[in-house]
């Protein structure tokens, strides 16, 4: 099977998601970082009632145009608690911010520009109508729809649902990512390494980088270079409901790798398998019936990139966001010249910085703060330090020509992502 795009290659996963995942009712406290499923419109108006913005006295404007005015205090209205009667010729009732609004006042005089002397107060700057005073349903009305289905939420929006009257939401139930490291080499960290051994580093790291997509991480371990180790914790995928199977390693065609081989028995469709970037060739794609399969590189740098390009994008698709093919990268300018790039999509761990560029288009010519990102000189896939020190994959496309310092180009900030 030949090399596909990496643009191929994450049409077709996508195009492999079936449909997203089902809906549940979360309580507002629970719903952080979780997706919302349907448009959410507002149970009621708010303000419900028109409010005082300021602490003060609500007035007759027509009573305060000549200054000083003396008027008389007929009472208070403070925030669930409101003045039920009117306000008439002359009079004034003491308001404080949030309180209902009393009927027959029409402004509000701050309390710095009056003077109180017992049940009367001296109001010292003239007004106009509606001064101070929040109408009601200014901020929305009842049906207005006010948050998106897609939407991955955060506590701006739970805020928001709040005051539109909701105590839960419905989101996307989490998705369930089964995650299996394999290989004869690899124990977990912190355990005893052995002299051929090394520890897993991939799969904590696809665990939290699962969990922060807004899925729930299955960690099925590590299996040894066995088609019966194999084939236990795929069953174990399967009896845990997965909707995304990610394998760690094993899925080349050495004679130890043996990923491919395991699930093929078990009935996997494969979709592709190679891919033209680099690092993450080795990535595999498949369904093995309901679940949808990611054989990740085993290269602990290698798994990071590939997760980010295909395996965010998929648990994102399973969480009805319309922007899971989104472009993730962003504008960057060179920070070191590059030689010409060969025949795969280059994904290279670079660090950024700031550099002000002037903008050319507009007269006189203005100066934006944009990142400069400086591709680290080791790039092997299997160097975490320097992943550690990276803020971003700098992406050059195949057969890019060779580029200096200074040019533009496009990255991915791993903030996002990891």
């Amino acid at each position: 099977m030949s090399l596909i795009s990496v643009e191929d290659a994450l049409s077709r996963v996508l195009a492999s998601v079936e449909k997203p995942v089902g809906v549940e009712h979360v309580s507002l406290v629970a719903c952080a970082g979780r997706t919302l499923a349907h448009d959410v419109d507002a149970l009621r108006d708010q303000p419900p009632f028109p409010a005082s913005a300021m602490d003060g006295y609500a007035v007759r404007s027509a009573d305060c145009t000549q200054v000083p005015a003396t008027l008389r205090i007929i009472g208070t209205s403070a925030a669930g608690n409101r003045f039920s009667g009117s306000v008439g010729a002359k009079e004034a009732v003491r308001i404080f911010t949030g309180a209902p609004f009393p009927d027959g006042a029409d402004a509000v005089i701050l309390q710095e520009d009056t003077e109180r002397s017992g049940d009367h107060v001296v109001v010292k700057e003239a007004t106009r109508p509606n001064r101070h005073i929040r109408t009601a349903g200014l901020d929305f009305r009842a049906g207005d729809v006010l948050l998106q289905a897609g939407l991955r939420l955060d506590s701006r929006h739970i805020a928001l649902a709040a005051s539109m009257g909701h105590g839960a939401l419905p989101v996307h139930r989490k998705p369930r990512v089964a995650i299996l490291a394999t290989g004869d080499e690899l124990v977990r960290a912190g355990e005893p390494v052995g002299p051929d051994q090394i520890s897993a580093s991939s799969l904590p790291a696809t665990i939290l980088m699962v969990e922060k997509a807004g899925a729930e991480a299955i960690d099925l371990g590590i299996a040894r270079d066995t088609l019966e180790s194999l084939d236990e914790r795929i069953q174990a995928a399967k009896d845990a409901g997965a909707d995304i199977l990610v394998t760690l390693g094993g899925a080349s065609v050495g004679e130890h790798d043996l990923v491919q081989k395991a699930l093929s028995r078990q009935g996997m469709d494969l979709g592709f398998w190679r891919v033209a970037l680099r690092p993450g060739k080795p990535l595999m794609h498949g369904r093995l019936g309901s679940t949808l399969l990611l054989g990740l590189p085993g290269n602990p740098v290698s798994s990071l990139v590939c997760a980010v390009l295909f395996l965010i994008p998929a648990i994102r698709a399973l969480l009805g966001d319309q922007k899971a093919a989104e472009d993730p990268t962003e504008d960057a300018i060179l920070g070191a010249d590059l030689p010409p790039n060969r025949d795969r999509q280059d994904y290279m761990r670079a660090s950024l910085s700031l550099q002000d560029v002037p903008l050319s288009l507009t007269k006189p010519p203005e100066r934006l703060m944009l990142p400069v990102a400086t591709p680290h000189l080791l790039q092997d896939s299997s160097i975490l330090s320097i992943l550690e020190r990276s803020d971003a994959l700098l992406v050059r496309p195949p057969h890019a020509p060779a580029a200096t310092a200074g040019e533009p180009c496009r990255i991915i900030r791993l903030g996002r992502f990891c």
